[in-house]
């Protein structure tokens, strides 16, 4: 990366749901010019009196200097502008159907020699009934395509003989009906990790950055699953994991014009390294909780990437630990619970941080940073340290400094690090 100060760039910030303020507030703190455009109309108020907003993102193309896509969907328009010329960072049309489509990911990953578990696509809860009554196994339910971000209806299997996953398979008949085609995905037991790293158009850059996901909403893994209440994580220059996955696919995410983020979540244990799924886009809260590990400033490692720079992004050494502040009706989707209890509240710090809050469903008026959007999720909160204690330590310390009526959040993100690293270290995988 190039030292000096570098002129103002105007980034366009286009946001599926708004997840991407805390982006585009930092970037617009280091000095460069934004505009933020969300699609879901529902949370359009999300940046009011932070930034700059957009009401149509295409009209600003001319403006900008580099386009910022933070979601899957936009990979044909993202490939259609960097054709025209114009600095794009987020995907392609092969990395959105690698997301979206589980059918078309796995067996990518075949192709690449990668090693999968076994998996059945359905497009009918009958017929995936049936299935498993022939084939009793454990086995993780998994919708595809836009259902996906449903994630309620996913669901881990504990039973041996597959029961628990045809009772659920029964209720989802009844109050589904149809819910487009899903997996059936063999369940494996070991260490859930991923590998992800940002791609500049020709290769990987490194560090890799390896995380540890929290999705069910209570402590200690208990209750339903979430989009994701927290992550713990670190950055290396190394990784066994890295290496038995996303590194295969370099060559071919460079054919296809990728240019962003990509996570691959695996499942590891002695036997090997099992991917589950891609997430061919930021991670939320992954990008924010890297963010606060990444001591570059985040503009000039969008701008480098989109641009196709070969640079090293400078890192804190040790851990990050981040976990997200919730409130009613998350994790489900009910706008009167919405209005009773969060809209328009009020998000207090206590006292200043100059680090670790990063906003997410909020507006500012009159200087009072208020509760908007649908899904009660203003903050996550980040800390960073040597040690996974110490990252954790400062995260719950300040999370500590946060006043929020009806707030909650796990207390034990990161917690499982000791017995995972255990696992991984035993295993080489570390």
């Amino acid at each position: 990366m190039s030292s000096g100060r570098k002129r103002k760039r105007r980034f366009l910030i286009v946001s599926k749901w708004g997840d991407s303020l805390d982006i585009a507030l930092s970037i617009l703190k280091e000095g460069n010019d934004v505009k933020f455009y969300i699609e879901y109309k529902p949370c359009r108020e999300i940046g009011d009196g932070f930034v700059p907003k957009a009401r149509d993102w295409q009209k600003h193309i001319a403006w900008a200097d580099i386009i910022f896509f933070d979601y899957t969907g936009y990979g044909k328009i993202a490939s259609e502008l960097r054709k025209s010329g114009k600095l794009v960072f987020g995907g392609c049309e092969y990395s959105d159907m690698l997301e979206l489509d589980r059918n078309f990911g796995q067996k990518e990953l075949k192709k690449h020699k990668i090693k999968i578990l076994g998996y059945q696509e359905f497009d009918s809860f009958h017929n995936a009934i049936q299935y498993v009554k022939q084939n009793p196994n454990a086995y993780v339910i998994k919708p595809s395509g836009e259902a996906q971000e449903n994630k309620q209806l996913l669901f881990v299997g504990k039973e041996e003989d597959g029961s628990d996953i045809i009772r659920v398979l029964k209720a989802y008949e009844k109050t589904w009906g149809d819910m487009g085609t899903f997996q059936l995905q063999r369940k494996v037991k070991g260490v859930e990790v991923a590998a992800s790293a940002f791609f500049n158009g020709n290769k990987f850059i490194k560090p890799i950055n390896i995380t540890f996901e929290h999705k069910k909403l209570f402590p200690k893994e208990l209750g339903v699953s979430t989009g994701e209440m927290g992550t713990s994580m670190f950055w290396t220059d190394e990784s066994p994991i890295f290496d038995a996955t996303l590194r295969k696919m370099e060559q071919t995410l460079k054919t296809n014009g990728f240019i962003g983020h990509i996570d691959i979540n695996c499942i590891v244990n002695g036997n090997g390294i099992y991917p589950l799924e891609f997430t061919a886009r930021l991670g939320f809260p992954q990008i924010y909780i890297q963010r606060a590990g990444i001591t570059d400033p985040i503009g000039d490692v969008f701008e480098n990437i989109a641009s196709g720079v070969d640079f090293k992004i400078n890192t804190k050494r040790g851990f990050q630990v981040g976990a997200y502040l919730v409130v009613p009706p998350f994790p489900y989707s009910d706008p009167k619970t919405f209005d009773l209890f969060s809209r328009d509240a009020v998000v207090v710090i206590k006292k200043p941080m100059k680090e670790g809050v990063h906003l997410l469903h909020l507006k500012q008026v009159s200087g009072e940073w208020l509760i908007t959007g649908d899904s009660g999720m203003p903050l996550l909160i980040s800390g960073t340290g040597i040690t996974m204690k110490e990252a954790q330590r400062t995260c719950y310390n300040r999370i500590n400094n946060v006043l929020i009526n009806n707030v909650y959040y796990r207390t034990d993100i990161g917690d499982r690090w000791t017995e995972d690293s255990d696992k991984l270290w035993a295993w080489n995988l570390l």
